[in-house]
């Protein structure tokens, strides 16, 4: 039996808090803005409450169920669980309380874990079989909260869409959290424009009149769902895999385990933005790749070949390597269409007579960095030597289903194999390593449907399908209708794609991993953790981009949001600018010709990368991020603010939209001191530069003239003095 104990670290408090004559346990983890009390009950465990810096006490009496049955040998076995206080642990900064189930032989660990001092604590629940046999299990759940919340408390939820493929009309919504509500958010890999919208899984409850609440997220890219609940007195959360459709079911071969979706959980003060201040920072520091951060010129600014689509080759990836030296950018991007068929990952001798490496080593010449696009997860039908062809008989059980005799790939799309099958896993491990040393890549871009929908195959790890005879479908196999074994076959396929990213990690420490499923289809926690940036969006005009940027950026750092910034009709140099700048508040990267430009834009475009470089990115990584607008429309203005309370500067991007009514807009500002004065700088001269206080930055607002539609301002702010 565990003895009274409390232990201090720099990063996180645990305390031990008694332990009953038969063994429940109770416990305490906190963060700067985050408490949690843990408890162990006989049977079951249990977040007895959780509260914030400066918010309210959530309260909870009910304990969190763990899988009831499983099935062995196909009938259904009840399980039993009792506390174990022998096997559970405790350190500076986690706890463990483990559970176990005798016949059938079974572990539970739910975990709990600090790893900075400030933001969330993450919880985990992993499922280990102890028998000699096969066992399946049913659904568990990442996390179960039923909170006491009185019917007289007001409560607001917010949540965020991805970007997807277009952002969506709201976005970012927040609605209002009554009794009788219910709502259900799902995440996947494979989110559509059409329906409801699949969000970020990450969800904030707040007490409006306090700017206080919770929030959580899932460290996962598979199938997840995320299901809030309120009655008179209660308001119950639940996070984790989709059960639907189901009955979900996995299998656990002797000592495997199963590994619930990681979930974090926070509280929070300061609104929205008070959460993204808190977050963001720590998706970079626990999540993000400490060797991407420390290079100084992260996010970088890029140059990408699909603005001339499919036609690229050397000359064209010469020309462009060229100007994007002459403009300044960072890196060189050859995107689909240098490869000789889907499938088939070698260049096209009659593109690239020379190779990819060639390439790569004139963009190193020029001091340019050099990445690719490449599909790796799908199949075609060329037969050359080192191609993926879906008519191979080995291939074949590779795929998520057959193919049609007459079945041909798009351009760049194929038939999606299951990663998830450790045959497809260690093939494609070896060659996106191939294909990194190769052609000696900078960083790698993967693109398409990645992470499989449905697999109609009865020997991959997954559970087999319901409807075993084969389903025709064209294209990459996206169509496949859902069947009971999904969620477990995105379950493997994601676990595969964390391994080999995991693994091409830690070979290439320096390598840059770039995060896109036909656009911003894979914008969650978990691809954060193994990826570099994110393509949020595949719609790449200003608006779009400015609406997938005001989405994300609520909770995910801006250097890691990529967008696109395709041509868009520029009459002038401020509508070019603008579009540039539409672009220009996280990860740039310019999908246009470059070389089409005019000498006017030119010059505007090497000034603007020079401001990027200079002046924009240290904010855009290290400072806080305030949404000082609704979300853009595309009409009105709109405005994002970037301050920096350690260097007490920040900057302003101020768009004006396509109306022709409001030819001055104020912003009010935030995170400035009040009784602090600010020397404002108009970067492109629009007003006066000039000096204000915070009372009045906040108050009054700062502002801004922009006569003429579809134009912009940067405006710097830097602390002088006492007001």
């Amino acid at each position: 039996m565990f003895a009274l104990r409390v232990v201090r670290t720099m990063t996180a408090c645990c305390v031990w808090i008694a332990a009953s004559a038969f063994g429940q346990m109770q416990a305490r983890l906190h963060t700067q803005q985050t408490s949690i009390l843990l408890e162990a009950a006989p049977h079951a465990p249990n977040i007895r409450s959780l509260e914030g810096e400066r918010s309210n006490l959530w309260k909870s009496n009910q304990v969190s169920a763990l899988i009831p049955f499983v099935w062995v040998n196909g009938k259904e076995l009840q399980t039993a669980w009792t506390f174990d206080p022998a096997a559970s642990h405790k350190d500076a900064e986690s706890v463990s309380f483990v559970y176990e189930s005798q016949s059938p032989h079974l572990r539970i660990q739910w975990e709990w874990r600090v790893r900075d001092a400030m933001g969330p604590i993450e919880h985990d629940v992993h499922i280990r079989n102890l028998s000699d046999e096969d066992i399946w299990i049913p659904l568990q759940d990442s996390l179960q909260l039923k909170l006491q919340v009185p019917e007289s408390t007001e409560l607001r939820q917010m949540y965020i869409d991805k970007g997807a493929g277009r952002p969506s009309e709201i976005g970012t919504h927040e609605e209002q959290v009554r009794s009788g509500f219910e709502w259900k958010g799902y995440s996947s890999t494979y989110a559509t424009d059409q329906g409801p919208r699949e969000i970020i899984p990450w969800v904030m409850l707040e007490q409006p009149s306090h700017g206080t609440g919770l929030y959580l997220g899932l460290e996962f890219s598979g199938r997840t769902q995320i299901h809030v609940q309120r009655d008179s007195t209660t308001v119950q959360v639940t996070a984790g895999l989709n059960p639907d459709p189901g009955p979900f079911r996995t299998r656990l071969q002797p000592n495997e385990t199963f590994d619930a979706p990681r979930v974090f959980l926070g509280a929070f003060s300061g609104g929205a933005d008070g959460i993204g201040n808190t977050l963001r920072p720590w998706v970079r520091r626990v999540l993000g790749n400490a060797e991407a951060w420390k290079d100084p010129s992260y996010p970088l600014l890029v140059n990408n070949s699909w603005g001339s689509g499919m036609e690229v080759d050397e000359a064209l990836a010469k020309r462009m390597i060229r100007d994007s030296a002459e403009l300044g950018v960072d890196m060189f991007h050859i995107d689909a269409g240098w490869f000789r068929g889907v499938g088939d990952w070698y260049p096209d001798p009659k593109k690239f007579p020379n190779g990819l490496a060639a390439i790569s080593d004139d963009a190193h010449a020029h001091g340019l960095r050099f990445g690719i696009w490449v599909n790796w997860a799908q199949a075609g039908v060329d037969t050359s030597p080192g191609a993926l062809n879906a008519r191979d008989p080995k291939v074949k059980n590779w795929l998520i289903s057959d193919v049609a005799d007459d079945w041909h790939p798009e351009p760049f799309v194929g038939r999606t194999m299951d990663i998830g099958e450790p045959a497809v896993h260690d093939y494609t491990k070896h060659e996106v390593e191939r294909i990194v040393d190769s052609y000696r890549l900078d960083m790698l871009e993967h693109d398409g449907y990645l992470v499989a929908k449905e697999c109609l195959r009865t020997d991959h790890p997954h559970a087999p399908p319901e409807n075993k005879s084969s389903i025709p479908v064209t294209g990459s196999g996206i169509l496949l209708p859902l069947q009971e074994n999904a969620t477990d076959v995105s379950y493997h396929a994601v676990r595969a794609y964390y391994d080999i990213y995991s693994s091409l990690r830690q070979k290439h420490q320096k390598l840059l991993l770039e995060v896109c499923d036909d656009g911003g289809r894979m914008v969650d926690f978990g691809t954060a953790a193994h990826g570099d940036y994110f393509s949020i969006t595949d719609a790449y005009d200003p608006l779009s981009n400015r609406r997938a940027f005001y989405d994300a950026s609520y909770i995910l750092p801006a250097a890691m949001l990529e967008d696109y910034v395709e041509k868009w009709p520029t009459p002038t140099i401020a509508n070019f600018r603008y579009m540039l700048r539409s672009g220009m508040m996280g990860w740039l990267t310019i999908m246009q010709d470059t070389n089409a430009w005019t000498p006017e834009q030119h010059t505007a475009a090497k000034e603007e990368l020079a401001t990027y470089k200079e002046s924009l990115r240290s904010f855009i990584r290290d400072a806080d991020l305030y949404h000082i607008s609704p979300r853009p429309d595309g009409v009105h203005w709109d405005g994002i603010e970037y301050f920096d309370p350690k260097s007490v500067k920040g900057v302003v991007y101020a768009f004006h939209g396509s109306s022709r009514d409001e030819a001055q807009h104020v912003f009010q500002l935030h995170g400035l001191r009040r009784d602090r004065k600010y020397r404002l700088v108009f970067h492109d001269h629009s007003s006066a530069d000039t000096t204000i206080s915070g009372e009045e930055l906040i108050n009054t607002g700062l502002k801004v003239n922009l006569p003429a539609s579809n134009s912009s301002e940067l405006i710097f702010l830097t602390e002088s003095g006492n007001s």
